[in-house]
């Protein structure tokens, strides 16, 4: 197969010339072989996806085809627990873990046809911003193989860009989604917290992880999310209300106010990506929008405050890694010589930073200082959304600062590293939703445009991208791997 389809629509017409989901899955199959050196994929599940890509094409002789995802090939964040499929999250101490239970996620997509290629590269444990604390190595760029592609969904984002799956399904705590969607010139949606179930996804930050699409359309976005989004009596912070139609036929942008804050155009902004921000903003004034500068000074808050908060629900979270109920296990005589060393052992440099940040932030000496505080910081970044979306109906800034850097470029320097999320953070600690789709290229490397809404507001959000999108091409590009 010379083309591999990049689009549910792509995929549904090469159904309608007789094509089959076992010779597309193959094809697939074959080329993350050929693109193995990118460091994509944790696991590739060869047999089950040719397994479930032969019931599809039954499905379809039969006329039974469980509609538009049926035998769709794609990829999983390494954090979505599969029933026999190695779920690691890219961790030494889970690489041996297979889990018992199925995602609400993994299992939405089976029931709907899918068929699950495998499973993608992320940051350990999702801490990070560029695949580098992952255990199997880092992930390379497939626009230039010497950088990063953003993290922490960073293979997911390659695989989509790389054409190793028609689209992905990755987490964003503090931006991964977004973020590597930016470098890796492919659409990321992080919808509105508790839109999409988080049952059997490995938790970083319980109050701010979401599960989202990373594609190549906002059109393959919005079904995707149709797919997932709903309650989920297994996790008790889904959205109990109803979801809302992402339809995008015969939309409009005439007329809505589309918000500039000034502080995400500041200092440390390349010329570069700046540039190629303001040229897509005059692309939604030229249809209609109406463009508003606004400024949300409680925004730059929002960073120090998520390095608080999040090592905090990461110090609990990571409390059941201990070496005694699952996943990597030390030789000890004693329990807690045990615990020391599996976590030692199984678990990274990074990952170990932001546990002993977080368990000082909640010590009796520290909690007052630090944690109470930075709720109060949230509190008052969510007030501050929630103020300027009275005057706007959405916001529109850069996805990152600059392109993506070099591999080994932050080595050493976890600040530096941090500081990746400046733009991206916000969304997550001002409890809003927010997508990031290509805009450009700044020397050969995509840019992206972060396009944000007020909470539950996902569709006036992909609205707005949508519209976009139908005037440009920069998400019609793909890299020379």
């Amino acid at each position: 197969m010379s083309t591999l389809p990049r689009t549910l629509a792509q995929v549904a017409g090469y159904f309608a010339q007789g094509g089959t989901s076992v010779q597309l899955t193959e094809a697939f199959l074959a080329r993350i072989t050929r693109l193995e050196s990118l460091n994509a994929m944790v696991t590739v599940t060869r047999e089950l996806a040719l397994e479930q890509a032969a019931a599809s094409d039954v499905r379809r002789v039969g006329g039974t085809s469980l509609g538009v995802f049926d035998g769709v090939p794609y990829t999983l964040k390494d954090v979505f627990c599969v029933p026999g499929v190695p779920t690691t999250a890219s961790s030494r101490y889970l690489s041996s873990w297979t889990p018992p239970y199925e995602s609400t996620v993994a299992r939405k997509l089976r029931e709907a046809g899918a068929v699950l290629l495998g499973m993608t590269n992320t940051d350990e444990f999702t801490m990070g911003a560029s695949t580098e604390t992952a255990w199997p190595g880092v992930t390379h760029n497939p626009w230039d193989t010497s950088k990063v592609p953003g993290g922490s969904s960073g293979g997911s984002a390659a695989a989509v860009a790389a054409g190793l799956g028609v689209f992905s399904i990755g987490t964003d705590t503090a931006g991964s989604i977004r973020h590597p969607a930016a470098f890796c010139g492919v659409t990321g949606v992080r919808p509105t917290y508790g839109r999409i179930s988080r049952y059997g996804e490995i938790a970083m930050a319980s109050s701010l992880d979401q599960a989202g699409p990373i594609c190549h359309t906002i059109e393959d976005a919005a079904a995707i999310l149709t797919l997932l989004a709903g309650p989920d009596e297994r996790d008790a912070t889904s959205l109990k209300t109803p979801v809302p139609s992402y339809e995008l036929t015969g939309a409009s942008i005439a007329g809505t106010r589309v918000g500039i804050p000034k502080e995400y155009f500041g200092e440390g902004l390349s010329d570069g990506v700046r540039v190629a921000v303001n040229e897509a903003v005059e692309v939604l004034k030229a249809q209609g929008a109406e463009i508003v500068e606004v400024s949300i000074p409680e925004a730059e808050l929002a960073l120090p405050a998520y390095y608080v908060l999040c090592p905090a629900e990461v110090s609990s979270n990571m409390a059941r890694y201990d070496g005694v109920r699952y996943g990597h296990r030390s030789k000890a005589d004693t329990l807690a010589v045990l615990n020391a060393m599996s976590r030692s052992e199984g678990i990274g440099a990074e990952v170990q930073r932001r546990i002993m940040l977080g368990t000082h932030v909640l010590s009796t000496g520290s909690h007052d200082a630090y944690f109470a505080k930075s709720w109060q910081v949230r509190d008052a970044v969510v007030a501050a959304f929630e103020r300027v979306f009275t005057q706007v109906d959405v916001l529109v800034s850069p996805t990152t600062p600059h392109t993506a850097f070099a591999i080994g470029a932050h080595a050493g320097d976890p600040v530096a590293m941090y500081l990746e999320d400046v733009l991206v953070v916000p969304v997550n600690i001002g409890e809003i939703c927010g997508l990031s789709v290509p805009c450009g290229l700044v020397d050969g490397m995509p840019v992206g445009l972060q396009v944000m809404a007020a909470r539950d507001q996902d569709a006036t959000m992909l609205r707005v991208a949508h519209a976009y999108q139908q005037v440009t091409s920069w998400h019609e590009l793909a890299p020379e791997v």
